[in-house]
């Protein structure tokens, strides 16, 4: 009898007595861990496939031990460069013992109470255009002030052009929308 179960964010084929390497898991060494999404179940005669889980299954393993596993080189070079990086890395791994693989009657697990964060307060449409007059006002020199358009940026000036109603604003260069301004 095997099975296909998600481990870890991983699918493994298991069967009893096996023994595998998945990703750290948070529990201790020497517990038993169920897995519930269990997606595909073969008994030798018959073969159970979910949709998405089958359920009432579930593989239930023991926790061998956590280790680290062999050492992987990451190595980086651009030809005639100069350029080469070299870096290793060790995946942290937990080992599990299948024990048991159970076709029914399985309880899910319940999932661990997550901290909810505090709905942050949304904005309202009108609030948002009020800011956005409020920054096109900084921004945008009125026709009663003279300002000094070349410490302005391209941005601003765009801005300025746009609230004076002047066409093709988009493309011009800076020196084409400070003259069109000063018109």
């Amino acid at each position: 009898m095997y099975a296909i179960v998600e481990i870890a964010g991983q699918q493994f084929k298991v069967a009893k007595d096996q023994k595998l390497f998945v990703h750290r898991l948070q529990d201790k060494e020497g517990s038993r861990v169920s897995f519930d999404k269990v997606y595909l179940l073969d008994d030798g005669k018959k073969v159970t496939v979910g949709a998405p889980a089958v359920s009432g299954a579930a593989v239930e393993a023991k926790v061998v031990g956590h280790l680290k596993g062999d050492k992987v080189i990451v190595f980086k070079k651009k030809r005639r460069k100069g350029y080469r990086v070299k870096n290793g890395h060790r995946q942290a791994l937990t080992q599990l013992m299948v024990e048991k693989i159970v076709a029914s009657g399985a309880k899910p697990v319940a999932a661990k109470p997550k901290a909810e964060k505090a709905p942050v307060p949304a904005k309202t449409t009108s609030a948002k255009k009020a800011v956005a007059k409020s920054v096109q006002a900084k921004k945008a020199p009125t026709k009663v002030e003279k300002a000094d358009y070349s410490k302005m940026t391209v941005a601003e000036l765009k801005a300025a052009a746009k609230v004076r109603g002047i066409s093709g604003y988009t493309s011009l260069k800076k020196a084409e929308l400070i003259s069109a301004l000063n018109k």
